[in-house]
């Protein structure tokens, strides 16, 4: 007897991920973290982690959304998103160090979007440890793969430069 899940199983999972994406979105963290669970007990998928973690870090529960975007990379290490959001639960308990990695691995992930998320949040991390440089290079980094990112935009025009 196979446990693998069958192509329907797959598809309902498919459907109660978008569910619970869109109870995210419409502020129902709750009913998103239940759609998430069904989705994921019918099957495992790394966005089924990803957004479940997504949902929980609303709710306070960082390390619950770390250990989901660690389940996500062992199902598939080529989805750049947990990556990404493990570097920002870092960031939101003040592991700015142990962020830096995350973020890096988000930039080389070949399933991902959107690319410049990870360079906003290691320009986000240089900027607060005083390191303009780095944090300039990682902001332009994110307007070549956005140029109309406001984020970016803003944090270049707040930075104080030396003038040249």
């Amino acid at each position: 007897m196979t446990t693998d899940p069958t192509f329907r199983d797959q598809e309902r999972a498919r459907e109660l991920w978008q569910e619970g994406v869109q109870e995210l979105l419409e502020g129902r963290i709750q009913s998103a973290v239940d759609c998430f669970n069904q989705s994921l007990l019918r099957c495992p998928t790394a966005e089924g982690y990803t957004y479940r973690g997504w949902a929980v870090s609303f709710l306070g529960m960082l390390e619950q959304a770390v250990e989901d975007c660690q389940r996500a990379i062992r199902v598939d290490p080529e989805f750049g998103n947990p990556y990404n959001d493990i570097g920002v639960y870092m960031m939101q308990l003040g592991l700015l160090d142990e962020a830096i990695p995350w973020l890096e691995e988000a930039k080389r992930a070949k399933r991902y979007e959107p690319k410049h998320f990870p360079y906003l949040n290691l320009g986000h991390i240089y900027s607060a440890k005083g390191d303009q440089g780095r944090a300039l290079e990682e902001y332009v980094k994110a307007l070549e793969l956005d140029p109309q990112n406001t984020v970016a935009l803003k944090a270049i025009a707040s930075m104080d430069l030396p003038q040249v």
